[in-house]
């Protein structure tokens, strides 16, 4: 070898880099820091990832790949880097940016993300030629996941195909030292995307600036569907009590809170109480739905979020939401807007204008729910809803993955997916619902699905599938689902014609939040949630399991209760107040409780009495969340659901501060059929005692909540002690409950328990599939689930 310019012998690499390095400007960053090396060789995207060839001294090639790893740009992320020496080239004398190429696919995808400081500086300059347009992008930010169509990440494979760049975009295209070489989405007014109004019929309004007109409408009191990054939004004035009321009698979403965005922080501030990390989460670059509290006085319409104190907020994370966000707050003095995702409750949000039309406006069977549409003409090849987060303690903690989160993967230890286990696609739950496809030790969650109760839900579900593994070239050879055989997900599952592996529903609650803490077990899990088929055809839900990856052992239960009128219960918690009433003190002591539950269905009590007592649709529950819906119940808080968890979120909010644990109700520990149960029936009794005795919603629902942490950190401990356990994990949708989460925590690590809780993945089911899939790995490694053998 002869001697290069940085030190040492002539030295030639190839390497190839996995990980998110398509589409976040890898290749002119690795382009420019060539250049600067005195290197030569190229760079080039490939189905496997990115593609180098760097030739020079040793020593710079070396430090080549040394701030590769150190100064990556921001959104990349290098999982792998694998090196091989390489024969020098004669007469190489550039280092290029080459044509992409195929091979079999191993690049991850970037998730879309929010606009950079820099576009938004030129979009808000009036001397830029970008000036005030909605679709700026650098190779810093913008679109990703939504418009990408295939891999490699090239222009012609995203949905910015139909648009050929002008001379000046392709100038800025081409040059290595601007920030948008090589930029897939870049365009500008001249070439690019426009946006237009639309009336509900999707015709086109002659409307010199759309955008002022749209904003001018909202501050009028008016319903914009706006087409956003992933979908529609609908858009309201979130100060206007009666456009809110409208859009919530449009939507059929009566009581569910509506998400609000702000222009920035500042504006954040002004109306609810951050601390540091819900601010950090709310200008991140993945611009999350954050649930804060909101600040005492602010001027915001009563029908955001009835009966609760906190709300979803956001920043802007596109530059059509900047441009809507600065109009409204400096022309219109609008603080605050509903953005809420644009569909019918209960169905996926519309992906395009004809959707729109057809399920938000002149199409809509109940008539329009917007006056107009804001529209623009980039399609969305993929749809992707908001994210949702929340902070317990102090930690981010994901409610709904979607949007800025997906698909980024979650890299599993060795010990949980071996790299040889064929693909695997877990179909998750039938609400909530996200898929998981298992490729090697990535594991690709999903956005946010939904509900699967509808058409359209179904038809959403089935195209991500199909996506993922299209785009992952990871077509499965094994399909894990919950055990339900009624789950519509189980049903499409078991018609696929794969190998399938039914997985219990706690079970693989427990293994998701080991599958992010790369534990696998033994363990002893606490899965809290509503409902999920147990193993012995009941309805589980406060479960205590003693599991590894493959398989369970049931150690405690909370104690059973009556659902009189089986799945009506869930939407009318009366019937399991009085259920709960009746096991605990009997029909006469019940009917003479002074409490407004009793007085307005306490003739139902014979009823509910005889329906338990002769097992007619009375199906018998362990469910935490039916008990938090039970109390609430009791409480005198609510009778009836309008949208699911709205009872436990009002019982969690009622409390006034945070309660002491000797100030809570007594739970009563005991041993039954084998089991450790936790038994309700002695806190069913005070809280009545102390409900009649006049004591409010604030008292009581804090006393139910300090006695009910209190006595989950016993029975984890006695379970614990039994086995011999030191690591405990908590999963489950009740965990979405801040109080409970971080109290329970605090409790088992003061008793010297290793606790591990839920944050990258959803608690609930929106991460139910993860657990399928590592479960379905490790049933596979076993030789359970056998390839090629439905």
């Amino acid at each position: 070898m002869s001697p290069g310019p940085g030190g040492g012998a002539r030295q030639r690499q190839r390497a190839l880099l996995r990980g998110v390095v398509q589409g976040v400007g890898f290749r002119p960053f690795a382009h420019n820091l060539a250049l600067r090396l005195g290197l030569t060789g190229m760079v080039a995207n490939s189905a496997a990832g990115v593609e180098l060839v760097v030739q020079g001294g040793a020593g710079a090639v070396d430090e080549f790949f040394a701030r590769l790893l150190a100064e990556a740009p921001p959104l990349a992320r290098i999982d792998e880097i694998t090196r091989l020496d390489a024969p020098l080239a004669q007469g190489e004398t550039a280092f290029v940016i080459a044509d992409s190429r195929g091979g079999r696919r191993g690049a991850l995808i970037s998730p879309d993300v929010a606009t950079c400081e820099a576009c938004l500086a030129e979009m808000r300059d009036p001397t830029n030629r970008r000036h005030g347009y909605a679709f700026i992008n650098c190779t810093h930010c913008g679109p990703r996941y939504s418009i990408i169509e295939d891999l490699p990440y090239d222009r012609p494979q995203t949905t910015m195909a139909g648009f050929a760049m002008c001379p000046d975009c392709l100038a800025e295209y081409h040059d290595p030292a601007d920030r948008r070489f090589h930029a897939q989405p870049n365009a500008c007014p001249v070439c690019g995307p426009r946006l237009w109004l639309a009336d509900p019929a999707g015709r086109e309004l002659a409307v010199a600036d759309p955008l002022a007109r749209a904003v001018r409408a909202l501050a009028e009191g008016l319903i914009v569907a706006v087409k956003g990054l992933g979908g529609f939004h609908l858009a309201a004035n979130a100060h206007d009590a009666g456009a809110v009321a409208r859009l919530r009698a449009g939507k059929r979403r009566l009581a569910k809170p509506l998400a609000l965005m702000v222009a920035d922080l500042e504006a954040a501030h002004g109306l609810a109480w951050l601390d540091a990390e819900e601010a950090r989460l709310l200008a991140s670059r993945q611009r999350p739905i954050v649930l804060v509290r909101v600040r005492d006085g602010v001027d915001l319409a009563p029908g955001i979020a009835p009966g609760l104190k906190r709300v979803g907020l956001m920043l802007p994370y596109t530059p059509l939401h900047h441009l809507i966000m600065d109009r409204a707050q400096s022309q219109h003095g609008l603080r605050a807007l509903v953005m809420t995702s644009g569909n019918p409750s209960d169905e996926p949000i519309c992906q395009d204008a004809a959707q729109a039309v057809a399920r938000l406006g002149a199409g809509a069977a109940s008539g329009p729910l917007c006056q107009l549409m804001l529209l623009h003409d980039r399609p969305i090849h993929l749809r992707v809803d908001d994210s949702v987060t929340m902070v317990a303690g102090g930690q981010a903690r994901l409610l709904r993955r979607a949007r800025g989160y997906a698909p980024m993967p979650l890299l599993l230890a060795e010990a949980l997916a071996p790299a040889d286990c064929p693909p695997i696609l877990a179909v998750g739950a039938q609400l909530k619902n996200a898929l998981c496809l298992l490729r090697g030790r990535q594991a690709f969650v999903s956005q946010h699905i939904g509900d699967l109760a509808s058409p359209e839900g179904l038809d959403f579900f089935a195209a991500t599938a199909e996506h993922l593994a299209a785009i992952l070239d990871a077509p499965p050879a094994i399909v894990a689902r919950d055990k339900h055989p009624d789950y519509q997900s189980s049903r499409w599952a078991d018609e696929l014609g794969l190998p399938v592996c039914a997985v219990q529903h706690h079970h693989a609650h427990a293994v998701a939040v080991m599958a992010e803490h790369g534990l696998s077990g033994p363990v002893l899990a606490l899965c809290l949630d509503g409902a999920g088929l147990g193993d012995d055809g009941t309805i589980w839900g406060g479960e205590m399991l003693l599991g590894d990856l493959a398989d369970f052992q049931r150690l405690g239960r909370l104690r059973p209760f009556a659902l009189a009128g089986g799945d009506t219960a869930a939407r009318q918690p009366w019937r399991i107040g009085l259920a709960l009433l009746l096991a605990s003190l009997g029909r006469l002591a019940t009917v003479a409780l002074p409490l407004e539950l009793i007085a307005r269905h306490g003739q139902r009590l014979a009823l509910i009495e005889a329906m338990i007592a002769r097992g007619l649709n009375a199906p018998e529950s362990s469910g935490l969340g039916r008990l938090f819906d039970g109390v609430a119940a009791i409480c005198g808080l609510r009778d009836e659901v309008l949208y699911e968890g709205q009872a436990a979120m009002e019982l969690e909010q009622a409390m006034d501060g945070q309660p002491s644990a000797e100030a809570g109700y007594a739970f009563a520990l005991t041993r039954r059929e084998g089991l450790w149960e936790l038994d309700w029936r002695p806190m069913i009794r005070a809280l009545a005692a102390d409900a009649a005795a006049g004591a409010g919603p604030a008292l009581l629902a804090g006393r139910f909540h300090a006695g009910l942490v209190r006595a989950l950190a016993a029975w984890a401990l006695a379970g614990a002690g039994e086995h011999g356990l030191g690591a405990v994990v908590l999963g489950g949708g009740c965990l979405a409950n801040g109080f409970l989460l971080t109290g329970l925590t605090a409790l088992l690590e003061r008793a010297g328990l290793r606790v591990y809780t839920p944050s990258a993945m959803p608690a609930g089911d929106g991460g139910l599939c993860l657990g399928q899939a590592v479960v379905a790995a490790a049933r596979w490694r076993l030789g359970l689930v056998e390839v090629g053998a439905p």
